[in-house]
């Protein structure tokens, strides 16, 4: 057993198939079964039960990933003090992103992305895309490395989390809407309206789930959709109405309107496992992203 059978089997039950997890190894698929069998071979178990359709871990396999994953971390680790005493950072970081183009005060990750290369040029990047509440669970399980997220909490179970943004949503409508020209509106007001939402792991929903149900009011939920562009697009043309950060719905043809009482807050942090120390490159690129969001929220 080596390091290299450790992650072929690692990305095996992450990516849940044998061509997926050869597509992220960038080797031949028959390459990846072939070290999965030698591995259930020398260990004497069955890792993964396999059908035409499907690869899932065994009970087995379960109780050995955690296993796997720790001893890559600590090779990792390793590595990493390695190339610190050589004086620059090597590796590849595994992060999650979460599917808005902008967070809120302007932060993006596609900046903070640039600023971390042009410091450490030698790290690459796995970017895996998915809703907030996935997002973090993969950090927890050592599926990622860290992970941006969009949600409302800001002290998580099993994470560490940096705050780098934080925004009040509001009600966002068509410009021709009646609640259009009002200063404000509650919450109970928006109970005969139909919104358009995100999915329920996805930040924003979570937060407007919440605050609904603080406030005693059910909504009607007339669409549900994984994509933000398009959310905006139905307000924009007056299919529905959205709770949303402002940055989102920054259109002339849509209306943001203040929620008076109890509106939902939309908090972007950076999540690393609590549970485990994070390598040299995790550790560098969290101090680049509180860096950005501090620069961009002076500006």
């Amino acid at each position: 057993m080596d390091l290299r059978q450790l992650s072929v089997f690692v990305a095996v039950a992450e990516e849940e198939g044998f061509s997926r997890a050869a597509d992220r190894l960038r080797v031949a698929q028959s390459a990846v079964s072939a070290t999965v069998r030698n591995l259930e071979r020398e260990w004497g178990v069955t890792l993964f039960h396999r059908t035409t359709h499907r690869v899932a871990l065994s009970a087995e396999g379960r109780a050995l990933l955690p296993e796997a994953r720790a001893a890559l971390a600590a090779a990792g680790r390793v590595t990493d003090a390695v190339d610190e005493v050589r004086g620059g950072l090597r590796g590849r970081l595994r992060l999650g992103i979460v599917q808005a183009g902008a967070m809120p005060s302007g932060v993006s990750a596609a900046a903070v992305l640039a600023a971390f290369r042009r410091e450490h040029p030698g790290v690459a990047f796995d970017l895996r895309q998915g809703g907030s509440e996935l997002q973090a669970e993969a950090v927890r399980s050592g599926a990622l490395d860290l992970s941006f997220v969009g949600l409302p909490d800001e002290r998580l179970p099993g994470l560490t989390a940096t705050v780098l943004a934080r925004d009040t949503m509001v009600l966002a409508c068509r410009s021709d809407h009646p609640f259009a020209g009002r200063d404000a509106v509650e919450l109970a007001d928006l109970v005969d309206e139909s919104f358009v939402e995100l999915p329920s792991t996805w930040g924003v929903r979570i937060a407007n789930d919440r605050a609904f149900a603080a406030a005693g009011v059910t909504r009607r939920i007339a669409h549900e959709i994984n994509d933000m562009g398009t959310t905006v697009d139905v307000v924009r043309h007056g299919l529905a109405v959205a709770v949303v950060p402002p940055l989102f719905a920054a259109d002339p043809s849509i209306a943001t309107v203040p929620i008076r009482t109890g509106a939902p807050t939309f908090v972007v942090s950076l999540v690393l496992p609590a549970g485990r120390p994070p390598g040299a490159a995790a550790r560098a690129f969290a101090a680049t992203a509180a860096r950005v969001a501090e620069a961009d929220a002076g500006t």
